[in-house]
């Protein structure tokens, strides 16, 4: 059956609209969610989207941002409202790395996350993926030179089919919250997926953190 011209335009122009409303509704979303997480310093974005929708109104909402959506409005909240003083955290937080870098070079740590990005803040940890034959080898050094830590776990994703839980040991250095992600020589040793785009996660070691510290910065 054919649809008269009136009829179809005036669909046109409804689905315009919701298109529209749905646009801006994830764009909402996506700046509430990354201000969270600027607040907080937490980069859990699940529930950073899940608080923003309640925040809204919006809990049953199909118009959820995507990850890398938050990522890029955090990275906009931050120049906007914190363009004096995240950028020296980050720097600091650089340095940080670095010193820690050095201590566990035996370790062949990559620093990870949002401190190798550019998006962390006063708040972000320094995160560390460091690689031993064993966990207990981890544990000796830190008590040997006697760094109270805590252990945790953290699961990661190597592929959509293959999640995997590895060991955390955390501990601060001065008010820096350090993490050390623990790579067991018998298991994966390759980039987990990045939580914000899915691809392999970006690693940098100590010779490329040592010139992001003097200033060659990194392209987001």
């Amino acid at each position: 059956m054919a649809i008269s011209p009136a009829i179809s335009s005036k669909s046109a122009v409804s689905m315009g609209h919701k298109n529209s409303k749905d646009l801006q509704m994830r764009q909402r979303l996506a700046q509430a969610a990354a201000q969270i997480l600027a607040e907080s310093g937490s980069r859990d974005f699940y529930a950073a989207k899940r608080k923003a929708a309640l925040h809204l109104g919006a809990v049953d909402t199909r118009n959820m941002p995507s990850n890398t959506e938050i990522d890029q409005a955090l990275r906009e909240y931050q120049r906007l409202f914190r363009a004096d003083a995240q950028p020296a955290a980050l720097q600091q937080l650089r340095n940080r790395a670095l010193q820690a870098m050095e201590f566990f070079a035996d370790y062949r740590p990559k620093l990870v996350g949002s401190v190798l990005d550019g998006s962390a803040d006063e708040h972000s940890p320094v995160v560390l993926h460091v690689f031993v034959p064993r966990l207990e080898d981890l544990d000796i050094f830190l008590m040997e030179h006697q760094i109270p830590y805590e252990q945790g776990e953290r699961k990661v994703r190597f592929s959509p089919e293959q999640s995997v839980t590895l060991p955390v040991l955390r501990f601060y250095a001065q008010d820096t919250r350090i993490e050390l992600v623990v790579f067991i020589q018998d298991g994966p040793l390759q980039p987990p997926l990045s939580p914000v785009d899915g691809r392999p996660m970006q690693r940098a070691s100590l010779n490329r953190v040592r010139e992001l510290v003097n200033g060659d910065t990194m392209e987001n």
